[in-house]
């Protein structure tokens, strides 16, 4: 829409040189300073992305569902909307993709950082030959800002020693406040300033929530940009957790929803289908898809489950309107400080569509990514004995509801995240506001867009030409395309004719209002491996057809009708997964499935630790709870005494080793269901000791026993078997702390006095698998 700035073809542009020359003396020199080239047009707009986390496009009650989202009403009201809108269908790719403008693979972003293989497309880095939004827009003298979760960073560098290259920091961003992985604790969150880890604010009983932290920490920084960048215009990120699992929120935003949900998901998805079309979100003749035979209806759950599985979804909308809610206090900011007129603010609504990771409805989410079955009553049964339904949404737990409700929350369409091939885990909702620019209008756009395609719309606005070069690197092409025009005048041309899916094997192509479809070899409501996954092929799967601009939501399966036009768009689909570096199809599978011994661990067999090395991501710490291993602690030890010598891991799943009144205790979470806990006898004498814990398996097996014995100098003073193991992880973002347990405390019977440091001295910590 702007005039291309010139000189932009290389970036950075060259330094202004001096108009002095210097002479003998300093009568003899002159002084004539050069005034540095404008790189931007006057009036160049501030630009904010908003990024919502694994939300559907049937949760907000702006296009029709019953989660009240009075911000994105207003941006809504007060700009345009997109309701052909689409992401990758998982967490990392998209937001690789949202702030390169180059398609996911292609940039080695093909799967999450923390599956990251050899194949090309599944690299977890973001190449130098991509350079993000973010760095460019700084070259031509934008301030930059991140908030919230990042997850594009390899899970090996995300320690504090770094190294810092692949951080926010390192990626174009001057500021950076929020989290690395891909998912936290909304209470007690591992959290990181720049390339500093840091402690939250407050703690949850003050009153602490993630959300609200990046919205106050994203307004700090809006007030010092005013105070000390007035001239600069400013790009921020600000994608929230929110509603990525664990679903966090107070009891008294969980309790706005009491009993909206009692019908459950079959009748919300009707409701919530007729209201879309009410609305004019999705057309009249749009048809809603039918639930898939493998998901439970409403009606299959026992009566005396269906409270659990209604107040997930109570919780789960308290946490959606919550996130909203410090949305609006963002674009508040914007217009006190008058900044708001001029500025080009994207509310996305999930970087996929909802999440059924919940699977069953769970109260520690990570229980399916460690692929440990149960039943619903396990989780119902440990809630009562923590306090009963009122807990969920607390620090205790780390629930997140059943996916059924990931499938209401994506009405109408069939999907949800992790499925690439339906629009319920590609399709979200985009809202655009630019008041000194675009009029509002209440009818949404249906131009066909991807998250590609944002960057090379910002790129439009300000006048920037796509660079050739950034730092040195010669730059990949941009694959997205502008959609500016379409701001101003809904039937300008907008985005491109054609783009593929891929995440897990679960695929598409879309050309030209048609889209083809392969749903992949798993579904991800169902828990464990799918049967025959290990010599899956994608040649076997079966491919759906579907006329998508006369059928909305995947309704009509054309395949057996028009076998020749599936046949086109098959060959389309290889041929752009040929130029992105997608193959090995399925290649994000590579590691979950066919190698799970390549998951992102630290190359090491052995430690040493000082007693105050704390916050070491779980990720590149010793796996102390699935691996045979020997810890042995030297510390001064106290007459009586208390405090934590080490912790892995957090409330809803963990091991600690800590003192209680000079007895000796270790205990292994087993995300809440099973707490194995072994306890001296006797108290530990005090004086400086070497207390050992030793580990080993049972039973040579994933998930197996494990036998645990605990010494003082040699001689065994506890010992005990933990029944099940965690095989993959005890939680995502939080870590190994030694002398004392920040974060999330992992023993209940500690939670009172965390983070419980240890009241001795510890000397070294040695740590060597065995």
């Amino acid at each position: 829409m702007a005039p291309v700035l010139p000189g932009g073809g290389v970036l950075p542009f060259p330094p202004v040189g001096s108009g002095s020359t210097a002479g003998r003396t300093l009568q003899e020199s002159t002084y004539s300073p050069r005034p540095a080239p404008k790189r931007l047009h006057e009036n160049s707009p501030n630009v904010v992305i908003v990024l919502i986390d694994d939300a559907g496009p049937g949760l907000p009650s702006t296009f029709g569902g019953e989660v009240t989202t009075a911000t994105l009403d207003r941006i809504c009201g007060e700009g345009v909307s997109y309701n052909r809108f689409h992401t990758t269908a998982m967490c990392s790719p998209t937001r690789a993709s949202l702030l390169t403008g180059r398609n996911h693979h292609e940039i080695g972003n093909g799967q999450i950082a923390e599956l990251a293989n050899d194949w090309d497309g599944y690299a977890g880095k973001i190449p130098r030959s991509s350079a993000t939004v973010a760095e460019v827009l700084k070259q031509y003298g934008y301030a930059t800002s991140a908030f919230g979760k990042w997850h594009n960073t390899p899970a090996e560098e995300t320690t504090a020693a770094g190294p810092f290259d692949n951080w926010p920091t390192g990626l174009g961003f001057e500021y950076f406040y929020g989290f690395l992985a891909g998912e936290a604790s909304q209470y007690e969150p591992n959290l990181v300033r720049n390339t500093t880890v840091v402690a939250p604010p407050k703690t949850p009983e003050e009153g602490y929530h993630l959300s609200e932290d990046l919205a106050d920490d994203a307004i700090s920084w809006l007030h010092r940009h005013k105070a000390f960048n007035a001239d600069k215009p400013f790009f921020m990120y600000w994608a929230s957790g929110c509603l990525h699992g664990p679903h966090h929120i107070m009891k008294e935003w969980a309790d706005k929803y009491a009993g909206k949900f009692d019908d459950g998901w079959d009748a919300y998805r009707q409701r919530v289908f007729e209201r879309a079309k009410d609305k004019g979100w999705i057309p009249q003749d749009c048809e809603l898809t039918p639930r898939d035979d493998a998901m439970a209806a409403w009606d299959d759950i026992p009566e005396d489950e269906k409270p659990f599985q209604r107040r997930l979804m109570e919780v789960a909308a308290g946490y959606a309107e919550h996130v909203d809610v410090q949305v609006g206090r963002i674009a508040d900011e914007l217009e006190a400080l008058g900044y708001a007129d001029n500025t080009l603010f994207f509310y996305i609504w999930g970087d996929n569509g909802s999440s059924g990771e919940g699977q069953n409805g769970t109260i520690a989410e990570l229980l399916a990514q460690n692929g440990i079955p149960t039943t619903v009553r396990q989780h119902i049964d440990a809630l009562d004995e923590l306090g009963g339904l009122d807990v969920l949404g607390s620090p205790l737990v780390d629930n997140q509801y059943h996916a059924a409700w990931a499938w209401a929350g994506s009405t109408p369409y069939k999907g949800m995240k992790l499925l690439a091939s339906h629009l319920g885990g590609t399709r979200n909702p985009m809202a655009v506001r630019w008041p000194a620019k675009v009029t509002a209008e209440a009818a949404p756009r249906d131009v066909f867009l991807h998250c590609n395609d944002v960057v090379p719309t910002i790129y439009d606005v300000v006048g920037i030409e796509p660079p050739r070069v950034v730092n040195g690197e010669p730059q990949m092409p941009l694959a997205g395309a502008s959609f500016a025009r379409t701001l101003a005048d809904r039937n300008a041309p907008g985005g491109k004719k054609t783009q593929y899916f891929e995440v897990m094997g679960s695929r598409g192509i879309y050309h030209d209002g048609w889209m083809a479809s392969a749903r992949g070899p798993r579904l991800p409501w169902v828990p464990g491996q799918p049967p025959g996954i290990a010599t899956w092929t994608p040649d076997n799967d079966t491919w759906e057809l579907y006329h998508l601009d006369e059928d909305w939501s995947q309704a009509h399966d054309l395949a057996d009708q028009m076998p020749e036009k599936l046949a086109q768009m098959r060959e389309m689909f290889m041929v752009e997964a040929a130029r992105n570096a997608v193959l090995p199809i399925g290649g994000g599978l590579w590691v979950p499935v066919y190698h799970p011994e390549l998951r992102i661990a630290p190359p090491y067999t052995e430690w040493d630790f000082s007693g105050d090395t704390v916050r070491m991501p779980e990720f590149c710490a010793p796996a102390l709870g699935n691996k045979n291993n020997v810890v042995t602690i030297d510390a001064d030890i106290p007459a009586n005494a208390n405090g934590v010598l080490y912790a892995l891991g957090a409330a809803a799943g963990g091991l600690t080793l800590y003192l209680d009144e000079g007895y000796l205790c270790y205990e292994y979470n087993l995300f809440i269901l099973s707490r194995t806990k072994i306890r001296t006898a006797d108290k530990v004498p005090p004086g400086r000791a070497t207390i050992t814990v030793t580990t080993q398996y049972a039973e040579p097996r994933p998930a197996g026993p494990l036998d645990v014995t605990v010494a003082r100098d040699g001689e065994t003073i506890a010992a005990g078997q933990v029944p099940i193991s965690a095989p993959l992880l005890f939680t995502a973002n939080d870590c190994l702390d030694i002398g004392t347990c920040l974060g999330s405390p992992v023993s209940l019977d500690y939670r009172e006095r965390a983070p419980f440091p240890f009241e001795g001295r510890i000397h070294r910590v040695h740590v060597a698998y065995t």
